[in-house]
């Protein structure tokens, strides 16, 4: 959420930043509300000084033994109208919420101008693309003749983008999920959370999952309970509505959950396979600091979700997100993207982003800075280490060899009891 000040002094600056992120919120009624409520607040300000003058003369009238029924009279009238406008101020002060909860966040000055992905700006590369001297099979192709996953039994039980993992394919996924852990935790100082994946609606609201995208997601009528779609959800809501030490500052928090998203705007994209499911696995990073530090903090963790695919030894690029392409609560995004050999391109395995106090507006964080200053907001970042199914997919391509087996990477021999080498069903 912005700072409603900002909009009001700062218009056409917001005005330009929402064009330039493809979207068409009307800034003028939320103008327009705003003076409403200022004029009604100075209103009432003045009914109830006319109103606490009358009730001073009512009392001098009595105590002058007169009559104060027409004073008294007026005074009712000026309470009725003060109930009235009251009344007003809540209905307004509501709509403004609704409506702030609808504009996002304002890109960062660093962030490319752009309309679409097709002007996002490769910032570096790690690693050189494998050169097969035979055609790469996609990763379903590997994964079935390896009997990895199981593509019928998912949708027969669900519904379509739903899968079973089997075998080595569900002890690779465990693998991958530990190997980014032990990482994170053990490497890059993270704490790690086992944490609910299933949260309320004040808690969607807080991290900007709610209202913009109620259509993406999976709900829980009875209860008010919504699937999370990242774990970035409760580990940022970790401390909504606290007051924290400077001093308790920067939090990093990690953990593995299940990941629900409907997938709603992308039917049509990647049917095959389990690059986009409805329920997928994901080990997620959260940092929590202050706004000096937020900036470092997102090199920092754009880094740590790299080092995963190094120590895996998978080519990775690194793109930051033009304004057009950016996420509805992200000041900056930072995309990694994995070589997938099968289509010859790199594609999203994670995105790291800074919320700055976006967040932090709507879910009422903030900290007390050590000299003892006014509370700040904190800032808030987050970002995938890494989707588990994707790196999955990643292995399963870059690894295989010719006769359909699968080499894994040396960092997750450990995590596989020993398995170094995966042969194909008919050679087993």
């Amino acid at each position: 959420m912005l700072d409603i000040r900002m909009i009001r002094e700062d218009t056409e600056t917001v005005k330009a930043y929402l064009k330039a992120r493809n979207n068409d919120f009307d800034v003028d009624k939320v103008l327009a509300l705003d003076d409403e409520r200022k004029k009604l607040l100075a209103s009432v300000e003045e009914v109830k000084a006319r109103r606490n003058a009358g009730s001073k003369e009512v009392g001098r009238i009595k105590a002058a033994g007169g009559d104060a029924a027409a004073v008294m009279e007026e005074m009712k009238k000026l309470g009725e109208q003060i109930k009235v406008d009251d009344a007003r101020v809540v209905e307004i002060d509501e709509e403004l919420r609704q409506l702030m909860l609808q504009i996002p966040n304002r890109p960062d000055a660093t962030v490319p101008i752009g309309k679409d992905e097709t002007e996002n700006v490769e910032v570096r590369r790690w690693g050189t693309p494998r050169q097969f001297d035979f055609e790469p099979k996609a990763h379903w192709d590997v994964a079935e003749a390896c009997g990895l996953l199981d593509f019928e039994r998912g949708p027969r039980m669900a519904q379509s983008r739903f899968t079973v993992f089997k075998g080595l394919g569900a002890r690779l996924e465990r693998a991958i999920m530990n190997y980014m852990l032990d990482m994170h935790t053990q490497k890059h100082g993270y704490t790690e959370f086992n944490v609910p994946v299933m949260v309320n609606s004040e808690s969607m609201l807080g991290t900007g999952q709610l209202p913009k995208f109620a259509e993406d997601l999976y709900k829980v009528e009875k209860d008010d309970l919504w699937m999370i779609p990242t774990a970035e959800v409760p580990l940022t809501n970790m401390h909504h509505d606290e007051m924290l030490g400077e001093s308790e500052l920067p939090k990093y928090y990690t953990a593995y959950t299940p990941c629900f998203r409907r997938e709603s705007g992308s039917y049509g994209r990647d049917v095959r396979g389990i690059m986009r499911l409805h329920q997928f696995d994901k080990v997620e990073m959260v940092k929590i600091c202050t706004p000096e530090s937020s900036w470092d903090e997102l090199e920092k963790l754009t880094a740590n979700a790299e080092d995963v695919l190094q120590g895996l030894g998978l080519p990775y690029r690194v793109i930051v997100l033009c304004t057009g392409d950016m996420g509805f609560g992200s000041a900056k995004t930072y995309d990694v993207e994995v070589w997938l050999p099968s289509q010859n391109c790199y594609r999203e395995i994670s995105s790291c982003s800074n919320c700055v106090d976006f967040q932090a507006r709507r879910m009422n964080t903030r900290y007390r800075p050590a000299d003892g200053g006014k509370p700040r907001y904190v800032h808030t970042l987050n970002g995938s280490g890494l989707a588990i199914g994707r790196t999955l997919i990643a292995v399963l391509e870059n690894c295989q060899n010719a006769d359909g087996s699968i080499d894994l990477p040396d960092a997750l021999v450990p995590y596989m009891g020993g398995v170094k080498h995966i042969d194909p069903l008919d050679k087993k």
